[in-house]
């Protein structure tokens, strides 16, 4: 910094791609910081080492971050935002300080506001230079791992056909610039392992009304190439898109671009003939076909018979001594990758589909089930006893589609206060999985839904009810969700999102139950003027009973929860077959 003459350096969390999840050579804001979550920003000046993380995360990041760092909890009311700190900073400096941050692996949208907040107090920004490429000295490489196309019938649509459609969203664009990594991904009908349980691979892709080119850094397999070609779309080397886009922009061409997700050093190429707009692809790609439908139904049946047997083995298992946190997620992820299921009443499943999992196993007893996004290590994790509560958040890739599944497990004996947050984040769950909303309902709207049922027993969450989730993509995905930061996107039929409150009492316990929906139509309602949409589960897995207060449940919560319970038991049932475990998914599912 002193030799840069910078007063401050900004370290996001992101990739050139604007990515929640990243390959390791982007991972500049874990590798100096030491806090492993996956969202946060860290500022470094002369003086402070300050993180900001938001509530999720909390937590977690007072236990990793060294004493040297400063922790802001982001969007509470006390905390400043960036760039209110960084004024305050920058003001007591005679030339107003300069800031520093990569443009390559920041949104331009982000940075041009930064900008020009701190430019009210003579500050300047430099977005040309990576202050991590000197010190990171055994920085990791950019990925470069092999690209591999998916089945079409499991995808249901060709390169063509989603390149046809994304012309005629360009209108009279004369290109389009794709920075997104999921987006590229569905677009091409191509996968990758670039970034760990995210199946993708780093890419730019330029499309315009007569051809398209896809820049890698990988290699792709011959038939990835042969699928390509047959579409028309290019390859070239990833690091070549800076010059290859002056080149094209140099010429006049009208762009299709997002400077809300590309980031800086991009967009700044072609913003000054430019439609700036959300990417028509992330809409898309949000609503399932047919074909990706039946290939989430598939996923839930794999996944749904890996955590029957799973949960049949668990508590005999804690009785029995010596499980831990890390022992109990390792079995479940042997389980998933087993895929032990009968397959002669669904031929379909007879070919094994795991990749990996989707996410970390969020796996934690007691009071570590209340660190939202607790991640466990040999050296935290803890021995599981015939008691308590376990908070099991976990989910998987597969060919065919992705899972996201959250179960509150009581292990033995519970305390009162257990029982009832675990019977009020139930109810939470219930009032929004079985609610029906009209056309032109967004994820806002709906947030207020379970957080009103747990408002009424005097505790709250502070994470999202629900995210969507992607075919074989990423866990989480846009633009539909459900948070109380407002989300415009529209939830519309063929969407799948998660539905996911939890309530976490620091230090005790946590409780939070997840099951994976798809938005469909409602029949059932007519109105002339609207169509009316409701929530179909996808996950297939028992809920516990055991934890629940009765007498706190209304009959219209006991009748939801025994006809998903009826639902697990018809679809999993035949695929058991250990008869115990059949045994067990039937005492499981039993009415309430």
């Amino acid at each position: 910094m002193k030799r840069e003459s910078l007063d401050a350096v900004i370290i996001p969390s992101s990739d050139p791609h604007n990515s929640e999840y990243v390959a390791p050579h982007w991972q500049g804001r874990k590798w100096i910081s030491g806090f492993t979550g996956s969202a946060g920003t860290v500022v470094v000046t002369m003086d402070d080492a300050v993180l900001w993380t938001d509530s999720r995360y909390f937590l977690q990041a007072e236990q990793e971050l060294s004493e040297e760092w400063q922790l802001m909890k982001e969007y509470m009311p006390e905390t400043p935002t960036i760039a209110e700190w960084l004024k305050r900073k920058m003001s007591l400096l005679p030339n107003g300080g300069i800031v520093c941050v990569d443009g390559t692996v920041m949104p331009y949208e982000e940075i041009t506001q930064l900008t020009r907040e701190l430019r009210t107090i003579g500050c300047t920004m430099r977005t040309n230079y990576d202050a991590l490429s000197t010190i990171w000295e055994d920085r990791p490489a950019k990925p470069a791992n092999e690209i591999f196309p998916v089945d079409e019938s499991i995808i249901g649509e060709t390169i063509a056909e989603k390149l046809q459609r994304l012309r005629i969203a360009m209108g009279s664009c004369d290109a389009y610039v794709m920075t997104d990594l999921t987006e590229i991904a569905w677009t091409l009908n191509l996968r990758g392992s670039d970034v760990l349980m995210t199946p993708v691979f780093i890419a730019y892709l330029y499309i315009t009304h007569s051809d398209a080119t896809v820049f890698v850094n990988g290699s792709c397999t011959p038939k990835a190439q042969v699928m390509l070609a047959e579409a028309g779309v290019a390859i070239e080397k990833y690091d070549e898109f800076v010059n290859f886009l002056r080149k094209k922009t140099s010429k006049g061409t009208l762009t299709l671009c997002s400077s809300k997700s590309t980031n800086y050093t991009i967009y700044n190429i072609v913003k000054e003939n430019v439609r700036d707009v959300d990417s028509p692809a992330g809409m898309m790609k949000a609503i399932k076909n047919a074909a990706e439908i039946e290939g989430f139904r598939r996923s839930m049946l794999r996944d749904g018979v890996a955590m029957v047997r799973f949960l049949h083995w668990l508590k005999p298992a804690v009785e029995a001594g010596e499980q831990t946190e890390q022992t109990v997620s390792e079995k479940l992820e042997e389980l998933r990758k087993e895929e032990a299921i009968d397959v002669s009443s669904v031929p379909a499943l007879s070919e094994k589909k795991f990749m990996s999992l989707s996410f970390g196993t969020i796996c934690g007893y007691n009071e570590n089930g209340a660190i939202v996004h607790y991640a466990v290590t040999p050296a935290t994790a803890k021995i599981l006893k015939p008691e308590g509560l376990l908070l099991l958040d976990s989910g998987a890739q597969y060919a065919d589609g992705t899972t996201d599944i959250t179960r509150t497990i009581a292990l033995g004996p519970l305390t009162p206060e257990m029982k009832r947050i675990y019977t009020l984040v139930l109810k939470a769950h219930i009032a929004l999985a079985s609610i029906s909303f009209p056309e032109g309902t967004n994820g806002t709207n709906l947030d207020t839904i379970p957080h009103s049922v747990l408002w009424r027993g005097k505790v709250d969450y502070m994470h999202g009810s629900g995210h969507g989730v992607g075919t074989c993509l990423s866990v989480h995905e846009g633009p539909q969700s459900m948070r109380q930061r407002w989300c415009p996107a529209p939830l519309q039929e063929g969407m799948t999102l998660t539905i996911e409150p939890g309530v976490y009492m620091e230090g005790k316990f946590g409780v939070r139950v997840e099951n994976t929906m798809l938005v469909k139509r409602d029949i059932s309602v007519t109105d002339g003027e609207k169509k009316w949409f409701a929530f179909e589960p996808l996950t297939l897995c028992p809920m516990d009973t055991a934890p629940i207060e009765m007498d706190m449940m209304e009959q219209y919560e006991k009748d939801y929860l025994n006809d998903y319970h009826a639902l697990v038991r018809e679809r999993l049932l035949p695929l058991l077959s250990d008869p115990d475990d059949k045994a067990w998914l039937v005492e499981n599912t039993k009415k309430i």
